[in-house]
């Protein structure tokens, strides 16, 4: 199962908490077939897509970002997944703009997201892609968070979604194991 990790509400739309939400477009174009019969329940928007022949669940939760936990745990038990069959995509301010990663367990850096999910699941033993949003320079993180990606950002965001949903289509392939913890694919900033 793939969890794409955002809050709910117009305020949020675009801003750098709701990263995950914005891989939804490019990963329909990264898989083998458009989003199949997108369905309301377990708290979240839930559909099927194939990659390289295999069937994954996409669930999209409608919860606000703390409470996600509650959704994914609905769909993983309804679909009998096991934590370690879970990936979620998220922000992460511990990577800065530009680069992505992917990790099994650890920490969950202060997200209220992964902790909900690691709460809910009872084990933080899941994978994460990781989307870089970077720290802010100045003022506190809750906002920054929070906040509107700026319109350098915005102009590369294309970009940057598409290498995470290519990066997921080879997790699918390859395996999540053999993806890199880091790799930066737009220039690292001036």
């Amino acid at each position: 199962m793939l969890v794409l990790l955002g809050n709910t509400g117009a305020n949020y739309a675009r801003t750098r908490h709701n990263a995950g939400w914005l891989i939804e477009e490019p990963l329909a174009s990264a898989s083998d077939s458009q989003p199949t019969g997108i369905q309301q329940k377990f708290k979240a928007l839930w559909w099927k897509q194939t990659f390289t022949s295999e069937s994954v669940v996409v669930l999209k939760p409608q919860t606000m970002m703390n409470k996600s936990g509650e959704s994914v745990q609905a769909a993983a038990r309804f679909f009998r997944f096991s934590p370690q069959e879970i990936a979620v995509v998220h922000d992460d301010v511990e990577l800065s703009f530009g680069e992505i990663g992917v990790r099994f367990a650890g920490g969950l850096a202060g997200h209220n997201g992964l902790r909900s999910v690691a709460h809910c699941l009872g084990t933080r033993d899941f994978w994460r892609v990781r989307f870089g949003i970077g720290r802010p320079r100045h003022g506190e993180l809750h906002g920054y968070v929070l906040g509107r990606f700026t319109d350098g950002e915005e102009a590369l965001l294309p970009d940057l979604t598409r290498a995470v949903a290519e990066l997921i289509r080879r997790g699918y392939e390859e395996g999540f194991p053999v993806l890199p913890n880091r790799t930066r694919v737009l220039p690292a900033p001036s």
